[in-house]
């Protein structure tokens, strides 16, 4: 799960997912997370695949067989 600054950043995110051959859906950010534009985009596959998100992504995220969420990336530039 990818969490963005901008909605517009999720969508171009998504298509470019998309485009590389991943199934992904845009959904609201849940509770237990924060994002700036409230929309973040599932994904599954191995690794965080950063380079295929927009600039303006937040964190990456995974989510563990206990339902909690595990940081594999967050931007350090706007903490």
């Amino acid at each position: 799960m990818a969490t963005f600054y901008t909605h517009l950043s999720a969508q171009l995110s998504s298509k470019r997912l998309r485009s590389a051959g991943y199934k992904t859906r845009m959904m609201p950010v849940p509770r237990a997370l924060s994002s700036s534009c409230g929309t973040c985009v599932c994904y599954e596959g191995d690794g965080g695949h950063r380079e295929l998100l927009d600039a303006d992504a937040e964190a990456l995220y995974e989510l563990l067989p206990s339902g909690e969420y595990s940081v594999l990336w967050q931007d350090e530039a706007h903490i």
